[in-house]
């Protein structure tokens, strides 16, 4: 096939909602990632919770997104994507300005008749309503709104849209801090920003985004079904088990929103633009995916799983040696490399793992461990800055802590494809 015909198949081969629905995802993960890079910083510095309750409200804030997202693609099947996507881009405008509103003179007596942290935990759960919402349909607008034959490139464009989305959230937190440092804005402004973004895309898909068309007799999931199949999984206890062991890489992957942004403002460099720092995991991604699953390609699934659960882990150990906002940058380089070794072979090894005719089922709850190892992460961001930053004033064994915590979950890996893996082979009974 010529370029040029290849370049006319990619012109006719996407619907318009493909492109809306795309376009919006640049916009909700802007204001996604803006927030979460400034988020235990703003509820430690500008609300006033302690270090160990910011980084357990921030954990709880990513992991209620990937928890809700398991009912999420149900509903939108259920409701349609237009709707969906609508009803989602709504709530999080109102979502996200309600989280920079928390300390706002106008919530006081909501303030005085609730206690703080429960209130903000509400306000923080209101988020995943609405991204649970826009995944599934950006995703399925994604395959029922392009051919056969550019599908794979659809997704690809997916997969960019969410990480140009994923550099610009912290770029744009970090414009917003450089003003609040001059005295020019607020931080509150990173939350209205983001509001004000998803706002945009709500009035945008009202008015370019049709509903894509279903395949013929393709079944519409109920919650209820999603629910029964949730127990489902849970049943395989092989399968759970590999979950809640690669948990472990997620715990160590968010640090760089929970731990880092307070690590280097509090014990490295006051002035440092923290969310600017962050812009460099999803520039690695961006650059570099092609190169190193080129680079991996004949290494087995789980193997590619494992090592880059390991790179990710070793990533963190330049911050204890090298006391500097650079230190960051080249450790948040080797997190990247292990997120993009992982990855796409972790969904490829899901899909294998699943018994025959039960892949779409599996393929949902593969993102479990994001939740819980945000949700664990968070505690452990809390827990570790209040006791070594502030308590023993030993900071840097906070990184030691992430880089067991990523090299057990390698070593259980690594004893999961060795024991389990070939007892399942064997069709040994499960216990």
């Amino acid at each position: 096939m010529t370029f040029s015909t290849r370049l006319q198949d990619i012109r006719t081969g996407f619907e318009r909602p493909f492109w809306v629905a795309n376009i919006t995802e640049i916009f909700e993960r802007l204001s996604y990632y803006s927030v979460f890079a400034v988020l235990v910083r703003y509820l430690n510095e500008g609300l006033g919770f302690s270090i160990e309750q910011a980084g357990t409200l921030g954990g709880f804030f990513g992991a209620a997104v990937w928890f809700m997202a398991i009912f999420g693609g149900a509903v939108a099947d259920k409701i349609g994507f237009r709707r969906a996507l609508s009803l989602a881009y709504f709530i999080l405008s109102g979502a996200y300005f309600l989280v920079g509103s928390i300390g706002a003179p106008w919530l006081a007596p909501v303030r005085h008749a609730v206690p703080l942290p429960i209130l903000a935990g509400a306000i923080l759960f209101l988020p995943a309503l609405g991204v649970a919402l826009v995944k599934p349909s950006v995703v399925g607008t994604t395959a029922r709104a392009s051919t056969e034959n550019v599908r794979s490139i659809g997704y690809s464009i997916y997969y960019t849209m969410v990480n140009v989305g994923s550099f610009l959230g912290p770029y744009l937190a970090g414009f917003v801090r450089e003003r609040v440092n001059r005295g020019e804005m607020r931080l509150e402004d990173v939350f209205r920003i983001a509001s004000l973004s998803v706002l945009l895309m709500f009035i945008a898909v009202l008015i370019f985004f049709k509903e894509p068309r279903r395949a013929a007799g393709q079944p519409v999931p109920s919650v209820g079904t999603v629910a029964r199949n949730f127990f489902t999984v849970l049943g395989n206890v092989r399968f759970v088990l590999f979950l809640l062991i690669f948990a472990g890489y997620w715990v160590v992957f968010w640090q760089q929103y929970l731990i880092l942004p307070a690590y280097i403002h509090n014990y490295v460099d006051a002035s440092a633009n923290t969310e600017w720092i962050l812009i460099t995991d999803p520039l690695i991604v961006i650059f570099f995916t092609v190169a190193i699953n080129a680079a991996t390609r004949k290494v087995p699934s789980f193997h590619a799983v494992t090592l880059g659960t390991f790179v990710t882990a070793i990533g963190w150990l330049v911050l204890p040696f090298w006391h500097s906002k650079w230190a960051a940058v080249v450790a948040l380089a080797v997190v990247a490399i292990g997120e993009i070794i992982q990855s796409p072979r972790y969904y490829e090894y899901i899909s294998r793992l699943a018994p025959a005719g039960q892949q779409g089922t599996y393929m949902g709850f593969a993102f479990l461990p994001i939740g819980i190892g945000s949700l664990i992460g968070g505690w452990l961001a809390g827990k570790h800055l209040h006791h070594y930053g502030e308590v023993t004033k030993q900071p840097e064994v906070i990184w030691y802590i992430v880089t067991g915590v990523g090299l057990l979950t390698a070593a259980l890996l690594y004893l999961y494809d060795r024991v389990v893996q070939p007892m399942q082979q064997e069709g040994v009974p499960e216990s």
